[in-house]
């Protein structure tokens, strides 16, 4: 159940993950993940946690049209290991003779990877959903990275205390309820943003959107003007605001005008703050209240927070 699945995510930290064929695991500097919905998540975090990082996220068939992908680590990241996207994309670069790796439970991916002797990862499978395997991947494409200091970082999140962020999100899920959630975040951290409205889809089964500064202030905000008959438009959504002590000083500026102007026009606006520790602390705590406030958004509004019937309804007819 979901609720278990939240309260025994920090445990996931504490999986080491082994490299199978690890002499075949060619040392990179640039990294292509191809995966769809929860198995490219992952890669957010990673780019968050050292922006630095080249790290390409692919979500789509195939591979991207990169002129250095010969230079590049490609992991083909499936959490089922039945992802078709990632399948072709792992079959095409090993046609190319490209430096390939896999993640996965297992599923048809992991048997792949094994018949073509290529580096590979089996994750734990615990039977929770793919967007709850977040520290699971991350960790497994961290590995095939040989990303020792990220693995070594995140070790102390096994003691995270998943529960203690509860009682916030299911008050913030009241605040939301009636309301389409955007959230926004400064551009460092969109892919939390872009985690909050996945969460929001999948587990509250609810519309929602994200953003990042400062982008959103040069287009965005106006579509927000709250004028004449489009009035009830702009006041069908509520803003969440994820804000990092990190962020540029004149994001954080942006953040607290953009609020002002908001409210002005009458539309409602909350603001979580990322909380102290790590980088990795801040951004998977938050996460984690994500996925509370989520939870309690499915319980107001009657629906099952765990499946995804849309999605599996879509896979039996394509």
């Amino acid at each position: 159940m979901l609720p278990q699945a939240i309260l025994d995510f920090p445990s996931q930290f504490a999986f080491e993950p082994l490299v199978e064929n690890k002499g075949k695991l060619k040392r990179a500097q640039k990294f292509l993940v191809c995966g769809m919905g929860g198995s490219h998540l992952p890669v957010d975090i990673l780019k968050a946690g050292d922006p630095a990082q080249d790290i390409v996220s692919w979500r789509d068939y195939g591979l991207p049209p990169l002129r250095d992908l010969d230079d590049r680590l490609i992991v083909a990241s499936s959490y089922s290991g039945n992802t078709e996207e990632a399948i072709e994309s792992l079959e095409m670069a090993r046609e190319k003779g490209l430096n390939v790796a896999a993640v996965s439970i297992g599923g048809a991916l992991i048997p792949l990877a094994r018949e073509y002797g290529m580096p590979y990862v089996v994750i734990p499978d615990t039977g929770i959903q793919p967007r709850q395997s977040n520290a699971f991947m991350t960790r497994g494409i961290a590995a095939l990275m040989q990303d020792e200091a990220t693995l070594k970082a995140m070790r102390p999140l096994a003691n995270l205390d998943a529960a203690a962020y509860e009682i916030q999100g299911k008050a913030l899920s009241k605040r939301l309820k009636g309301k389409v959630p955007v959230i926004y975040a400064s551009a460092r951290n969109e892919g939390l943003a872009r985690n909050w409205k996945i969460k929001f889809n999948e587990n509250g089964k609810i519309p929602a959107y994200w953003n990042s500064f400062p982008e959103l202030n040069h287009n965005e905000i106006n579509g927000f003007a709250a004028t004449g008959s489009a009035r009830p438009l702009a006041h069908a959504f509520h803003f969440v605001f994820l804000e990092d002590e990190e962020d540029h000083p004149q994001v954080r500026k942006r953040m607290v005008v953009t609020k002002k102007l908001y409210e002005k026009k009458g539309m409602a606006v909350d603001v979580v703050t990322l909380g102290g520790g790590s980088r990795y602390e801040r951004m998977f705590s938050n996460l984690i209240l994500a996925d509370w406030t989520t939870y309690h958004t499915a319980l107001l509004y009657g629906a099952e927070p765990e499946p995804v019937p849309m999605v599996e309804e879509f896979k039996k007819l394509i």
